[in-house]
């Protein structure tokens, strides 16, 4: 074997499995570290008094409520307001009325929903009365297919006519109404979250009953689109939260004549953050309207537990489109937030409530206030710790008092199977004396 270094080739074989192997150290893994498990969170006692109260119970014997939203609202809008809920496992939009004794009535609105994950009281068609749009997954489970649909219910004297505006589609989160146009009409913007795939859209009404519709943005996972004047140029824009592995947020600016321009707001390089909604408020008071972030959704885990990242982001608004990050709750497993004044004192607090908390702790919170000390300086508070697995939560005014109390929905799909509940209520009764 003229020519060739016998023993450099030796050398060279033994050598580079040795070299690969004390190197690998340094080498970025291709895989995200584990996850890194907390003992939750738990905070003191709330300085407001609040009295629990079971709206919707979870019943012995039955399969666990799955609540996917609850909203304080006018239904009817005969200036009273009521609690109305998305029952997954009932497909069906519940309506819960307060009697003057104090305690609850149920009625089913509509039924035959599959999975239904959000409604919105609109007059839609414009004749007086408020009708029901509501976002349909089609399924709580995981999927790609294509069952979503956005349903319009049809206000007809005391019963409602379904019609179906966007369907073969997949799974849709969120509906939002809006005159994105200016032609006088409502229009719809839509979060298909999909599975894998999924999409931003408007509807745009053509008035005869249809609606056309408008690709916004190509993304999996969208949840929640709110709609503000985010730019105070007097039309109405919408934002997007986008969950999945992206973790993201956009904006959509209304340039008139139904065209929008898209910028993405916000994002983060924590793809297990978790997002899990996104509300509008002016949480400063200073005439623009903010976003609120609540982060902590882990039901891809099969034994989910807190993260440090946890909790809710306040996204400021500084005007011109840009937004500053303010993290101001470290609860685990957040999954919604509402904003109201629940303090009186003329600021606006936040409430938010936990899905995956560490549960094997009875002292663990599962819903909470943030107190805004005015300066948006916020302190968190108890208010309970069950019943657990909450994902959904509303503000309002229940009894009437003037207080601004509680509303929150369980989504009970995971262990433990206790502590649990459907619709349940927390009555603001005032500071301790």
């Amino acid at each position: 074997m003229a020519g060739v270094d016998v023993r450099g080739m030796v050398a060279f074989a033994v050598c580079l499995p040795i070299a690969v192997v004390c190197s690998l150290r340094y080498v970025p893994s291709w895989f995200p570290p584990p996850a890194v498990e907390t003992a939750g969170s738990s905070y003191p006692a709330s300085g407001l008094t609040f009295s629990r109260e079971s709206v919707s119970a979870a019943q012995p014997g039955s399969l666990p409520p799955q609540i996917a939203n609850v909203q304080v609202c006018d239904i009817d809008g005969d200036g009273t307001t009521e609690v109305l809920a998305c029952d997954v496992l009932g497909s069906r939009l519940v309506r819960f009325d307060r009697t003057e004794d104090g305690g609850w009535t149920e009625t089913t609105l509509v039924d035959d929903v599959a999975a239904p994950a959000h409604a919105t009281p609109v007059d839609l068609d414009g004749d007086g009365d408020r009708d029901l749009v509501v976002a349909v997954l089609g399924s709580i489970i995981p999927s790609d297919e294509t069952i979503g649909r956005v349903e319009w219910f049809e206000r007809v004297g005391d019963s409602y006519r379904r019609h179906v505006l966007l369907d073969d589609i997949r799974r849709v989160a969120d509906v939002q109404p809006c005159d994105f146009d200016a032609d006088g009409d409502i229009d719809l913007a839509v979060a298909v979250f999909g599975y894998a795939r999924g999409e931003i859209l408007w509807l745009e009404n053509r008035g005869d009953g249809s609606f056309a519709d408008h690709l916004l943005l190509p993304r999996v996972g969208g949840i929640h689109v709110p709609v503000a004047d985010f730019d105070g140029d007097g039309d109405s824009d919408l934002a997007a939260v986008v969950s999945q592995h992206l973790e993201e947020i956009w904006g959509f600016e209304n340039l008139g004549n139904g065209q929008f321009e898209r910028r993405m707001l916000w994002r983060t390089p924590n793809f297990d953050l978790g997002s899990a909604g996104l509300v509008v408020a002016d949480l400063d008071r200073d005439g623009d309207a903010d976003l609120i972030l609540p982060a902590g959704d882990n039901l891809e885990d099969f034994a989910a537990f807190p993260q440090p990242y946890h909790g809710c982001y306040w996204l400021e608004n500084l005007g011109n489109w840009q937004f500053r990050e303010h993290r101001i709750s470290d609860l685990g497993g957040t999954y919604a937030a509402a904003v109201g004044d629940l303090d009186g004192d003329g600021d606006a607090d936040v409430a938010l409530v936990s899905l995956d908390n560490d549960w094997r702790n009875p002292a663990n919170a599962s819903i909470v206030w943030l107190e805004n000390d005015g300066q948006q300086q916020f302190r968190s508070w108890q208010i309970d710790a069950e019943p657990i697995h909450l994902v959904t939560v509303a503000a309002g005014d229940l009894d009437g008092d003037g207080r601004t109390d509680l509303v929150a929905g369980s989504l009970n799909l995971r262990r433990p199977r206790e502590r649990m509940g459907g619709v349940t209520a927390w009555f603001n009764r005032g500071r301790l004396p």
